[in-house]
């Protein structure tokens, strides 16, 4: 793995720490918030817009998205708010609340994205196969009790 890629992982999973712990900070504005929550949902989420396993798309998203979605938070955020915070990232472990009904929030919400999408795919694609009542077929072919 080349070099400046590993330093923009790493500079990528800083950023996401100073996000999460602006996030919880209370001088972080109420927008901010919810851009912030969103950026690092996304991020922590194992379900990407475009799935990792198809390829370059995969990762194109997560290229993308991330980045500007951090620097969208780091405009939103205070700048002094912003150095305080990253400033503590780098010194401190961070430690993610484990939440059960988080997970099955975000689980379920997928499933009615899924489910959603499903119906459109049916509803959009799917034709029944029409097929002629008993009633409507050539009368010649009844059936005779010799079996």
């Amino acid at each position: 793995m080349p070099a400046w890629l590993k330093r923009f992982a790493r500079e990528m999973k800083l950023q996401l720490r100073v996000l999460y712990l602006a996030s919880r900070d209370p001088r972080t504005p109420l927008v901010a918030k919810l851009v912030l929550l969103a950026i690092v949902a996304y991020a922590l989420s194992p379900i990407d817009l475009i799935p990792d396993f198809i390829p370059v798309l995969g990762y194109l998203d997560d290229l993308i998205l991330l980045p500007l979605g951090i620097y969208l938070a780091a405009k939103l955020v205070p700048p002094e708010l912003w150095r305080e915070l990253q400033a503590r990232a780098e010194t401190e472990p961070l430690s993610l609340p484990k939440s059960r009904r988080g997970a099955a929030f975000v689980i379920v919400c997928w499933l009615a994205v899924l489910a959603l999408v499903g119906y459109w795919l049916r509803r959009c694609f799917w034709t029944p196969i029409k097929r002629p009542l008993a009633s409507q077929e050539d009368p010649g072919l009844e059936l005779s009790g010799g079996f």
